[in-house]
């Protein structure tokens, strides 16, 4: 027989719950395609004022960077930016839900392990990123002619991308208690890193020491060789910009882990 754990205790074995994970994933992707014209359309809306806002009303149709038009050097920011704040988005807010409706227990109960927790909540939001990210590029693609100098890179960093802040919205709902506080994060560390990460501008054109600011900004390797991936030209250095996302990645996986592993603020 199968052994019945205490209320609120992990199950050692449950880290071999395939069932468990697959239907937390489920769940997770089930839940923002109901409210799709919120979580899909809403993003590709925005993303697609940003574009004429910049390549019209400020006159940027006009102006080369990187030794491409700037529109073609700017789609493909937008659309990174759209992936990771989506993947943000979905993770914490089903966290700080639970938490708020006060169905937290439905993640304390069943058998799963923080593994499961850990990777059905990440994929999840990995998901919603990256199907965001092909709707909004397919939408820019209409009116902004993409090239592909390397079709590995941007699936790296789409996956990559939508992966980290997938990763930093299941911290920031273990931490947060209400919706203030998904938006103070929101409003004062994802948004700033996103805006600052060279989305808009090449960080080339930066005076040195704000250059060197700039490449302390994770998502700036995010944009970078998304970016790269598109036209052939990264601001930075590939190869770091490969090591710094793989090892955000990889701490941040294992932050989430630990945490989900002491019940951080889910258990009383």
């Amino acid at each position: 027989m199968t052994p019945v754990a205490e209320p609120g205790r992990w199950r050692p074995y449950a880290g071999q719950n395939r069932q468990g994970l697959w239907s937390l994933y489920r769940k997770e992707v089930t839940r923002f395609f109901k409210v799709a014209v919120q979580t899909v359309l809403a993003p590709l809306v925005t993303t697609l004022l940003f574009l004429a806002v910049f390549t019209l009303a400020l006159g940027g149709a006009d102006r080369t960077v990187g030794g491409v038009p700037y529109v073609q050097f700017l789609a493909p920011g937008l659309v990174m930016m759209a992936i990771v704040q989506n993947g943000f988005a979905n993770s914490s807010s089903s966290l700080v839900n639970a938490k708020v409706q006060g169905n937290v227990v439905d993640l304390l109960m069943p058998p799963l392990s923080p593994a499961v927790l850990t990777a059905g909540f990440a994929l999840g939001g990995m998901t919603r990123g990256l199907v965001v990210g092909l709707v909004v590029g397919l939408a820019i693609a209409l009116f902004v002619r993409l090239p592909v100098a390397d079709p590995a890179a941007i699936l790296f960093h789409a996956v990559a991308g939508s992966l980290m802040l997938a990763l930093v919205g299941i911290l920031a709902g273990l931490w947060s208690e209400k919706f203030d506080h998904i938006a103070a994060v929101t409003n004062f560390v994802v948004t700033p890193l996103a805006f600052l990460s060279g989305t808009f501008y090449s960080v080339e054109r930066l005076p040195p020491e704000w250059a060197f600011v700039a490449h302390l900004n994770p998502f700036f390797y995010l944009i970078d060789g998304f970016r790269a991936g598109f036209i052939g030209h990264a601001d930075g250095s590939r190869a770091v910009g490969y090591a710094v996302v793989l090892a955000a990645d990889a701490l941040l996986w294992l932050a989430c882990h630990r945490l989900f592993r002491a019940g951080y603020k889910l258990k009383p």
